[in-house]
Formats: C-alpha cells, structure tokens, sequence
C-alpha cells in the first residue's frame, strides 16, 4: 500500500480531486439556483468536463521522468489503471441523483472519454505540462462552432446529441488512440527549458 500512497502523492492526485470537485459545484450550484430545467446546456456539460480533463491532466506526470521510465515498477499497468480511474470517477455522474443534473449520461461519457484520450496523446506525444492545448482548442472551437452534417459531427463532437454515431467514433478513437500512447510510452520526457 506504501507504493501505492507514494504513487498518488507524487502525481498530485489529492490535488487534482480537490479542483474536480471545486470544478463540479461551481457550474453544478449556479444550475442549480437559476435554471428550470432538468439537465444544463450542452455547452456547460463539454465546459465542465474539459475543466475535470484539465485537473486530470495535472497527474499524467510525475515529478521525475528518468523514474516512470525504469523497469523497476510495472508502468504500462499504473498508467492503464490511472486512467480508468480518472474515467471511473466521473464527478458529473453524482449530479443525475439531483434536480439539475449534467446529462445525458451517454454524452458525459463519450465527452470524458474523448477528451481524456485526447489528453492522455498529448501528454505521451508533446508532455504533460502541454497536454491540454489540444482538448482546450478542439472544445472551444465545437462550442463556438456547432457542426452540422457528419464531417460537422465529427469536428464538434463534444457537442453533439448523445445518439450521435460518427461524434461517438470519434470519442472512442481518440479514448483508444490516447490511452494506448500513454500506457505504452508514459509522458514525454521535460526538456531542460521546462525542469526551471
């Protein structure tokens, strides 16, 4: 269990879970004061889950690079349950017990997954630290922009209705692609520009 603990403090976990939470109530409580309606907008539900995404991104790595790279400890499997577990602690997901809630639930999980893939290709392609540009971009534009017709689904995915076949595809390759990246290489290692 030492390991385990010692794995958890030096990616900053407990960090990360506080700003999720801080995350989920402050777009969870003004939905809850001001709207009618059963579920936020669409547009609320993408925002949140980047903002959950981005404290997720904060743990891909750890203070050391030269360590997640030693044979010593089975990475690929530290990596690959990492990962499920941030999929697995879906915050928004406590919300469906509750007058408004962030839904549908096929929508929360095709945006977590999609953009926790996405992340996760960052971090092992142009490292941690840089990780979320990609999912900030992607997002920001599918809000500012909402497609229509399949190649508008699939470029604005995360906004999509949660039935949405080729939004869903694109979710699931990018969860795929992502998360293979990672559990298999791990973060890139810093340069020295990014160690000061």
């Amino acid at each position: 269990m030492r390991g385990l603990t010692l794995y958890v403090r030096s990616r900053r976990v407990p960090t990360a879970l506080g700003a999720a939470v801080a995350a989920t109530g402050t777009t969870w409580l003004p939905a809850t004061i001001f709207s009618d309606t059963g579920e936020v907008s669409s547009t609320v539900l993408v925002l949140t889950v980047l903002l959950l995404v981005a404290a997720v991104t904060t743990t891909l790595g750890g203070p050391d690079d030269t360590l997640d790279r030693t044979a010593a400890r089975p990475w690929g499997w530290l990596r690959l349950s990492h990962l499920a577990t941030a999929l697995g602690c879906m915050l928004l997901l406590a919300t469906l017990l509750t007058g408004p809630r962030f839904g549908p639930f096929g929508s929360v999980v095709r945006d977590t997954a999609g953009l926790l893939g996405l992340t996760a290709l960052g971090s092992a392609t142009i490292g941690t630290a840089r990780a979320w540009f990609l999912p900030l971009g992607w997002t920001l534009g599918a809000t500012a922009y909402p497609g229509t017709g399949t190649a508008g689904e699939v470029l604005t995915w995360q906004t999509q209705v949660p039935d949405s076949r080729p939004a869903a595809l694109v979710a699931a390759v990018l969860a795929a692609v992502g998360i293979a990246a990672y559990v298999s290489r791990g973060p890139r290692p810093r340069t020295s520009s990014e160690n000061v």
